[in-house]
């Protein structure tokens, strides 16, 4: 395992759509390990092929304790809507306000190519929405209506909601790791 370079928002590699994988070999498994090595490195919650410059359909999410390997993912079911704070590997420094489906249901394949479930609300429900996203060339920016709903981690706005950052793991302080 390796940690590799996280492609940085500018970089156009973010916005490719990952290609489907058919081959769940050798390189898929050093892939899948040198993503998670770099996503705990960084810290994160999720991390994206496409966020170390293999546009692929693959994504990892560690959220208590449990590691997600995502293998041409697919959401098949949402309900309700949730509005919190998310951040981003590939735009480090900052972070917004996004509304996200509150609960998905998604399938996919592990590392061995068996078809996989997962479903997720919280922040695996978020870590999901947003790392399929970047399988899909697309990012938390894109839900925001200006850039200038950015919020600076360390800003004034970090300490908003006080105790509630307890409770809400993906608020403030966190939120620039949540997710990648």
């Amino acid at each position: 395992m390796s940690v590799r370079p996280i492609v940085l928002l500018g970089d156009p590699r973010l916005r490719l759509k990952g290609l489907p994988v058919d081959t769940f070999g050798k390189f898929l498994h050093g892939l899948l390990d040198d993503m998670t090595d770099t996503m705990r490195h960084a810290p994160g919650v999720g991390l994206a092929a496409p966020q170390v410059g293999e546009a692929l359909q693959a994504c990892v999410i560690e959220v208590k304790d449990t590691l997600y390997e995502l293998i041409n993912p697919q959401i098949v079911r949402t309900s309700g809507d949730d509005r919190d704070l998310e951040g981003c590997l590939s735009l480090p420094g900052y972070y917004a306000y996004v509304t996200r489906r509150e609960k998905v249901w998604v399938v996919a394949q592990n590392r061995n190519g068996k078809k996989i479930k997962v479903s997720g609300s919280g922040l695996l429900g978020r870590a999901l929405q947003h790392e399929l996203d970047h399988l899909d060339g697309k990012l938390f920016i894109d839900y925001l209506g200006s850039m200038d709903e950015l919020i600076p981690v360390g800003s004034d706005d970090d300490d908003e909601s006080g105790a509630a950052d307890d409770e809400h793991p993906t608020h403030t302080r966190e939120a620039a790791k949540v997710l990648a």
